[in-house]
C-alpha cells in the first residue's frame, strides 16, 4: 500500500510538472484552434498537430522499443561475461534506467524528425511531378525539390542517432558499473537489506570484473555501431552524387565536366569502399587484427585525397585550357534550366525601331497611354496624403499603392492609400486602446496623372466619410479593422461604443457589425485573459457575452499565421471592390533546389513563381487563398496537403479580379535573372558579350544616380488595339549608358504574367535614362532653374524618370518638384521635362511640354520644327495661334530669365503679324 501510494505521489507530480511546462502551450492550442475554425481552417491547424501524433507516436514506441532492446541485451552480455564475484541492484531497476534512456532518445529523435519538418515529410508524401528530367541522371525535377532535401535530412539524422547510440552505450556501461555492489556469494534478498553492511566491511576487497573482458563486451557493441556507422556513410555518397546538381566548380552553376567524369565516379568508388570497410571492420574484429579493421577507413581516405587531386588536376589541366568546348554541354544545361526556374523561358521577344518619327497625330491616336502617364510620384503623394487626409494625429497613411479603375468608362491608373488606425498614437487607457479606437477609416485615391493648380495631387477620394463623385469608387464599409498597421487585438461588440470618425467638436461612434472575432463567453473570457496576459478581459464591466475579440489582424501576421510555409509580398495593397475595401497579397512558392538554375540571392533561391493571391476583407478579416498559377507542382503538392485552404482563381469575385497585378518583386527578380540569361548562344553566354544591367536614374535633390525601379503604366503596346495595364523596367549594355531594351509585363485578363521584351536597335544609339538624364543637366534653362530653386529655402526632386513606347518612338518623361525646406512643406510638381530624340521641352504641364514639341491637338507636324522657330505660312487663323504660342513662349522665357529665347519669340511674334498684316 505504501509502495503504491508512493507510485501515486510520483505520477502527479510528474502530471503537474507537464502542466506547468505545457501551460502556454495548451492556452495556445485553445485559443488557436478557435481562430482557425472562425476563419474556416480548423483541418489546416489540425494537420500539422495531426501529422505530429501519427508519425511522432509510433517513431517514439519503435524508437524506444528498439533501444531498449538493444540496452537489455548490452545488460544480458555484460551479466554473461563479467567475474560473478559482484552482484547488481535488481534487474527491475536496471530495466527502469533502460527504459528511461531509451525513451530520452526516443523523444529526441521524434521532434527532431517532426518539430520543423513535418511540412516536408507531407510535401515528400504528395509530391507532384514537375514532368521536367534532370540532364544528367534523368530523374524528374519532383525529386530534388520534394524528396532529396528529406531523403538528406533523414541520412544526418541517422548519422547523428548513430553517434547518440554510442554514447548511450558508453553511459549505460558506466551506470552499471556504477549501480553494482561487492558480495562473496550470489545475490539474495538478505544481501540487499544488508548492502551497506557488506560495503563498509569488504570495500577494500571488492573487484569489479575482468577489465579486459569489460571493455571488449563495450568494444563489440561499439563495433556494431561503427559497421552501420560506415554502410550508412555509404549510402550519403550515394545522396551526394546528386547534390553535384548544385555544384559550383564549373563556369555555370551545376554539374561541370569535372563533376560528370570524375566526381561522380569518386562518390560511387567512395560508396563502395564504405561497404567494403564495414567488412574488414568486422573480420578485423573477428581476428582481433587491428591493422585490417581500420585498412577500410584509411583506404577511403587515401582515394578521397586522389580523388580530390584528380578532380583538381581535370579541372587544371584538361578543362580550363579547352573550357568553352568541355563545359559547352554544361553552360547549355545551367540556361536552359535557370530559364525554366525562373519562367522566362517563355518571354515574347519583339523588336522596336526607336525611331523619331513621332507626330503629334501619333500623340493624339494614344490618348489614353497621354493620360495616364504618371506625373505624380509615390513618395511625394504619400506625404501629401499624411498631411492634407491624415485628419487626426492617429491616422496614418503607410503606404501608396498603384492600381487601375475603370472611371467612367475609362481605364486609369490611380495611387490610392488605406486611413489606419495607428494604434502607437492611441494613449495607453486600455478601454481607448482595445475598445474604443478600433479601426482605421476609408481611403484616398488620385490620378497618377493629374495635379491642382498647386502641383499637389487631384483627390478622387478623400474625407472623412469617403466623398467621391465616381460611383466605382464609393464605399458602404469604410471601417478597416484589418490592416498593415493593426497590430493589436480589439474587442468588439462591447458596452463602449467605437469611435467610427472625428465629426466636427464631436466623434461619430458605431457598434461592429461584422462577423470577425471570437465571442468572450464562458472559458473563453478567461482563456484569452491568459493568452493576451490582461486581467482587465475578466473584470471588465463592458465586455459582455456576445462581445468579440478580433485577433492577428496585422494582415501579414496574420497570413503566416495561417501558412507560413508560403513567401509572402511584402508590398500588399487595398483594393475598392463592390463598394468595399479588400486586402491584395501576394504569394510566392520557392525552393532552393532546382538543379543547374542559378541562385537569385544569398538564401539560394532559385526557383519562383507566383502561384498565390490572398484576399482578406478589411471588414471582416475574411481570408481566401487564390491558386492563380495551377501549372506550378509546388502549388499542388500544397493543395493535396490542405485541400481546404486553397481556392481557384476562377471563383475570385471578378471586381476584385480585375486588380490583381503582375507583382514587382517576382517581375524584379525575373528581371535580374535575364540581364544575362536572355542570352541562348553558348559561347555569347560564356563569354558575357551581351550583358545586360538594369538602367539608372537620378532621382530626389542629389546628383547620384541609382538602379531604376520596376513601374506600372497604363499603355497601348505598338501592336495591340488597346491601352491595358503593364509593369515596366529598362536595361542597358553593362557599365553602357545606352539604352538596349524594355521588359514587360502585361497584368490584365487571360495574358496576365506574360513577359514581352522589346529589343532596341543594336546599330544605332538609344538613349538611356542617364544619357537623358545628362541632356536635362545640360539644358542651360533648366540648370539655371535649378540653380534658383536650389537657393533661398528651396529645393527641387527629381522624380522618376519614366520611358514610354508610343507607336515606334520613345518618350521620356520626369516630373520635377519643388519643395521649401521646412518640416511640414509638401512637394509640389512645378515642371515635366518631356525628351524625344535630341529634344527636349521643359513646361508647366504634361499637355504643354507634348505641345511644345509636337504642336497643338489637331495640327500636323510633317517636319521637324527647329527649336525656337514656328512656321508662319497659312491661313489667318492659324497664324494667330501661331503668334499666341510665340508669345507664351516669350513670357515663359522670360519668367526663366533666358532673354535671348525671349528675343527670338518676340521676333517670331512680329514676323507672324507681319504676315498678318499682308494677308489683309
Amino acid at each position: 500500500m505504501r509502495r503504491f501510494s508512493s507510485h501515486m505521489i510520483s505520477l502527479i507530480m510528474i502530471a503537474l510538472l507537464f502542466l506547468i511546462f505545457s501551460f502556454n502551450t495548451i492556452i495556445e492550442f485553445a485559443t488557436d484552434y478557435q481562430w482557425f475554425k472562425e476563419l474556416g481552417y480548423d483541418k489546416v491547424f489540425l494537420t500539422k498537430l495531426m501529422t505530429q501524433l501519427k508519425l511522432g507516436i509510433p517513431c517514439f514506441i519503435i524508437v524506444t522499443i528498439g533501444v531498449y532492446i538493444y540496452l537489455l541485451i548490452l545488460k544480458k552480455s555484460y551479466h554473461k561475461k563479467v567475474q560473478s564475484n559482484v552482484a547488481s541492484i535488481s534487474d527491475k531497476r536496471v530495466n527502469q534506467l533502460a527504459l528511461g534512456m531509451s525513451a530520452i532518445v526516443a523523444f529526441m529523435s521524434s521532434m527532431t524528425l517532426l518539430g520543423s519538418s513535418w511540412f516536408e515529410i507531407l510535401a515528400f508524401m504528395n509530391a507532384t511531378d514537375f514532368k521536367v528530367a534532370d540532364p544528367i541522371f534523368n530523374r524528374d525535377i519532383g525529386f530534388y525539390i520534394f524528396k532529396l532535401p528529406i531523403l538528406q535530412q533523414f541520412y544526418y539524422m541517422s548519422i547523428g542517432f548513430i553517434v547518440i547510440m554510442g554514447i548511450v552505450t558508453v553511459l549505460f556501461y558506466i551506470l552499471m558499473i556504477g549501480t553494482r555492489r561487492p558480495t562473496l556469494f550470489n545475490s539474495t534478498d538478505e544481501d540487499e537489506l544488508n548492502s551497506r553492511r557488506i560495503n563498509r566491511n569488504f570495500g577494500n576487497k571488492i573487484d569489479l570484473g575482468n577489465g579486459k573482458q569489460l571493455l571488449n563486451i563495450a568494444l563489440t557493441q561499439l563495433l556494431i555501431l561503427g559497421v552501420i556507422l560506415l554502410i550508412l556513410i555509404g549510402l550519403g555518397y550515394l545522396l551526394n552524387i546528386y547534390n553535384l546538381m548544385y555544384s559550383t566548380r564549373g563556369v555555370a552553376y551545376g554539374a561541370s565536366y569535372t563533376d560528370v567524369n570524375v566526381n561522380i565516379w569518386i562518390y560511387r568508388i567512395m560508396s563502395a569502399l564504405s561497404i567494403v570497410s564495414a567488412v574488414l571492420l568486422i573480420a578485423g574484429a573477428k581476428k582481433k587484427n587491428l591493422k585490417l579493421a581500420l585498412s577500410g577507413p584509411v583506404i577511403m581516405i587515401v582515394v578521397s585525397v586522389i580523388g580530390n587531386m584528380a578532380a583538381m588536376g581535370v579541372q587544371n589541366f584538361i578543362v580550363e585550357p579547352d573550357e568553352l568546348s568541355k563545359e559547352r554541354k554544361y553552360l547549355e544545361n545551367n540556361i536552359k534550366y535557370t530559364q525554366m526556374a525562373y519562367n522566362i523561358n517563355a518571354v515574347e521577344e519583339r523588336n522596336f525601331k526607336a525611331t523619331d518619327t513621332l507626330t503629334r497625330e501619333d500623340i493624339d491616336k494614344n490618348e489614353g497611354t497621354i493620360e495616364n502617364i504618371r506625373i505624380n510620384d509615390y513618395r511625394p503623394t504619400k506625404q501629401f496624403y499624411n498631411q492634407s487626409q491624415g485628419i487626426r494625429r492617429y491616422y496614418q497613411f503607410h503606404d501608396v499603392d498603384v492600381d487601375r479603375y475603370t472611371l467612367n468608362g475609362e481605364l486609369t491608373q490611380v495611387f490610392l492609400s488605406p486611413r489606419e488606425m495607428n494604434s502607437a498614437e492611441i494613449t495607453d487607457q486600455w478601454i481607448n486602446k482595445y475598445l474604443k479606437y478600433t479601426h482605421g477609416y476609408g481611403v484616398a485615391l488620385s490620378p497618377v496623372d493629374a495635379i491642382t493648380s498647386v502641383g499637389q495631387p487631384e483627390l478622387l477620394v478623400k474625407d472623412i466619410p469617403p466623398k467621391t463623385n465616381m460611383e466605382e469608387l464609393k464605399i458602404d464599409y469604410p471601417q478597416i479593422y484589418f490592416g498593415e498597421l493593426t497590430d493589436n487585438y480589439v474587442i468588439t461588440n462591447t458596452k463602449e461604443k467605437e469611435f467610427d470618425y472625428p465629426q466636427g467638436n464631436e466623434n461619430a461612434e458605431t457598434f461592429y457589425e461584422g462577423d470577425a472575432g471570437l465571442k468572450l463567453s464562458g472559458m473563453n473570457k478567461i482563456l484569452f485573459a491568459i493568452k493576451e496576459k490582461s486581467l482587465k478581459l475578466i473584470i471588465s464591466n463592458n465586455i459582455k457575452s456576445d462581445s468579440r475579440i478580433l485577433l492577428y489582424r496585422n494582415i501579414k501576421e496574420r497570413v503566416k499565421k495561417i501558412a507560413p510555409f508560403i513567401y509572402y509580398d511584402k508590398d500588399p495593397y487595398i483594393v475598392v471592390a463592390d463598394k468595399k475595401l479588400y486586402w491584395i497579397m501576394d504569394g510566392y512558392t520557392t525552393s532552393s533546389n532546382y538543379p543547374y538554375a542559378e541562385p537569385y540571392n544569398k538564401n539560394k533561391i532559385n526557383y519562383i513563381r507566383n502561384s498565390v493571391k490572398v484576399v482578406i476583407d478589411a471588414y471582416n478579416g475574411h481570408t481566401t487563398y487564390y491558386i492563380t498559377d495551377e501549372k506550378d507542382p509546388i502549388i499542388q503538392t500544397m493543395s493535396k496537403v490542405f485541400p481546404q485552404l486553397f481556392t481557384s482563381v476562377d471563383k475570385m469575385p471578378p471586381k476584385i479580379k480585375e486588380h490583381m497585378r503582375y507583382p514587382q518583386t517576382i517581375f524584379d527578380i525575373q528581371a535580374s535573372v535575364y540581364r544575362r540569361y536572355h542570352m541562348n548562344n553558348t559561347d555569347v553566354f560564356y563569354q558575357n558579350e551581351d550583358l545586360w544591367d538594369i538602367a539608372k536614374e537620378i532621382y530626389g535633390g542629389s546628383d547620384k544616380s541609382d538602379i531604376m525601379e520596376s513601374n506600372y503604366f497604363i499603355m497601348k503596346l505598338p501592336e495591340e488595339e488597346k491601352e491595358e495595364f503593364l509593369l515596366s523596367i529598362p536595361y542597358t549594355p553593362k557599365n553602357k549608358p545606352n539604352m538596349t531594351a524594355l521588359l514587360m509585363a502585361r497584368n490584365d485578363g487571360e495574358d496576365y504574367g506574360k513577359l514581352i521584351l522589346y529589343k532596341l536597335p543594336k546599330q544605332k544609339n538609344v538613349y538611356g535614362p542617364m544619357q537623358i538624364e545628362s541632356k536635362i543637366d545640360q539644358n542651360t534653362t533648366i540648370s539655371k532653374e535649378f540653380s534658383l530653386w536650389g537657393q533661398k529655402g528651396s529645393s527641387y526632386i527629381r522624380g522618376n524618370l519614366l520611358i514610354i513606347p508610343i507607336e515606334n518612338s520613345l518618350l521620356y518623361i520626369e516630373p520635377i518638384y519643388l519643395k521649401a525646406d521646412n518640416e511640414n512643406s509638401l512637394p509640389e510638381v512645378k515642371r515635366v521635362v518631356v525628351a524625344y530624340g535630341d529634344k527636349i521641352a521643359y513646361e508647366e504641364t504634361l499637355n504643354k511640354a507634348l505641345e511644345s514639341l509636337f504642336g497643338r491637338s489637331g495640327e500636323t507636324t510633317g517636319q521637324e520644327i527647329p527649336d525656337g522657330e514656328l512656321p508662319i505660312d497659312g491661313d489667318s487663323i492659324t497664324l494667330i495661334e501661331r503668334a499666341n504660342e510665340a508669345f507664351l513662349r516669350a513670357e515663359e522665357a522670360q519668367r526663366q530669365g533666358n532673354w535671348s529665347e525671349y528675343g527670338r519669340y518676340i521676333n517670331e511674334v512680329k514676323k507672324i503679324l507681319v504676315e498678318l498684316k499682308d494677308k489683309e
